[in-house]
């Protein structure tokens, strides 16, 4: 018995399925993951992609956990204050740019896209995320901490300021050698695929 349960265990892990979702949510997921492999991942290997993370990832090597506790309250500051420097860094570099396009020319299907780096740091978005640091979130230790090729679709929910059905889509990223470098999440409006 234990020999099953293990091996449901592994299963479950092996999809990113959360236990407990039933059949009828995991079905409903099912044309997120689809939209996200046949539409998002083709550009993940995009050099504006590899070489923003690697550039952080270098840059970001030495952060510890305060330093990025401090990053992530100043961006957090920059969210509700006047002072948007931080953020306006982030969305004004290439990476964003290209992200911005990615949305726009997604007819709508996409809500938002930001990319980590391997410590979980924003490293582009296409609009402004509410915090700096996602490595504490499922979103990047279900992708990201899952390894290579990883994806993790989470819950179908109401978007408060669209009213949309959504759903947040996080693949791993990896360079040209297989090795994972960061995460992307993708917003998914579920009505418009």
């Amino acid at each position: 018995m234990k020999k099953v349960v293990t091996a449901y265990l592994m299963a479950c892990a092996a999809f990113a399925v959360p236990m407990g979702v039933s059949m009828a949510q995991d079905a409903k997921l099912a044309p997120i993951a689809d939209y996200v492999t046949s539409d998002v991942k083709p550009w993940l290997n995009d050099p504006a992609v590899i070489e923003a993370i690697k550039a952080q990832n270098a840059a970001n090597a030495s952060l510890g956990a305060a330093d990025i506790d401090a990053l992530d309250k100043k961006w957090r500051a920059e969210v509700d204050g006047s002072d948007h420097t931080m953020i306006d860094g982030v969305l004004g570099n290439a990476l964003s740019k290209f992200l911005q396009e990615k949305k726009a020319a997604s007819d709508g299907k996409i809500a938002e896209i930001f990319v980590m780096d391997a410590k979980g740091l924003n490293v582009g978005q296409s609009d402004a995320t509410s915090d700096y640091w996602q490595g504490d979130e499922a979103k990047f230790q279900k992708s990201f901490g899952a390894g290579k090729d990883a994806v993790f679709v989470d819950e179908i929910e109401k978007d408060e300021s669209t009213q949309a059905l959504q759903s947040q889509a996080s693949v791993t990223i990896s360079d040209d050698k297989g090795t994972p470098i960061g995460a992307i999440t993708v917003g998914v409006n579920v009505d418009a695929l």
